[in-house]
């Protein structure tokens, strides 16, 4: 087992968009965390990088396919044996894409699984294995409404969220005893994202209202999980706006 760097703390982000993502590298960072972050464009996580350091924190940004196993065990090493030891994962990879059963094609339906919850398999497992050898650690998966019940239009989504969130259960119920955090985030409703403000500027018009999700706010409740006494973990925690519908 690799010695842990000046006993550094890292928080590792799988899928680390502009948004949610990003939030809660930088909440992390703000907490002394190094942040790790993963795109399967390295090039498209710079600006974050960027960001993270000009407020003075430390932060990494890897080109990785976390479906990819062999991609997934080098990441791991490579911030295990370089930077610090993961002391907090975060599993954010989305693949919301909408399609009606009768369209749906295998390819595409197998694609959604892979991103949504076999790279989820992947890269908790990797990383858990070194924090049950540490004795500590929290893994947070970001699920959604579709984790819970499925709709017309998304049964492809649906089946890899509930899977997600399976995958979170198993591993709870596995590593909680083994002083691992493990917890399901239920993000329902729409986010403060560009995607939301061009492709839907009726729903993006309710932020003055707070009607859609402020990334930074998704972000607090992932660091207040991980900082949670384990006398009173949550397993699941849901966020949505007060105006959605449930």
């Amino acid at each position: 087992m690799p010695s842990e760097p000046h006993n550094k703390k890292v928080v590792l982000v799988i899928g680390a968009g502009d948004s949610t993502g990003g939030a809660i590298a930088r909440r992390f960072a703000r907490e002394g965390y190094i942040a790790c972050m993963t795109r399967r464009n390295a090039e498209k996580l710079q600006p974050l990088v960027d960001a993270i350091r000009a407020e003075g924190f430390e932060a990494h940004g890897f080109g990785s396919d976390a479906r990819k196993e062999d991609e997934v065990a080098e990441l791991v090493e490579t911030i295990e044996r370089d930077i610090g030891p993961i002391e907090a994962f975060v599993f954010n990879i989305g693949a919301n894409v909408p399609c009606s059963i009768l369209d749906e094609t295998a390819r595409k339906y197998f694609k959604i699984w892979e991103m949504a919850c076999f790279s989820g398999f992947l890269t908790s497992q990797a990383v858990a294995r070194r924090m049950v050898a540490r004795g500590r650690g929290t893994l947070l998966f970001t699920g959604a409404t579709a984790g819970l019940r499925g709709a017309a239009g998304f049964a492809a989504f649906a089946g890899a969220k509930h899977a997600l969130r399976a995958l979170a259960q198993s591993m709870a119920r596995e590593l909680g005893p083994k002083n691992i955090h493990v917890a399901h985030v239920v993000v329902d409703g729409a986010i403060d994202t560009d995607f939301i403000r061009d492709n839907f500027p009726e729903r993006y018009a309710l932020k003055d209202q707070d009607g859609i999700l402020d990334p930074e706010h998704i972000a607090e409740n992932y660091w207040y999980l991980h900082s949670q006494p384990r006398d009173a973990w949550t397993f699941e925690l849901d966020l949505r706006p007060w105006i959605e519908r449930w």
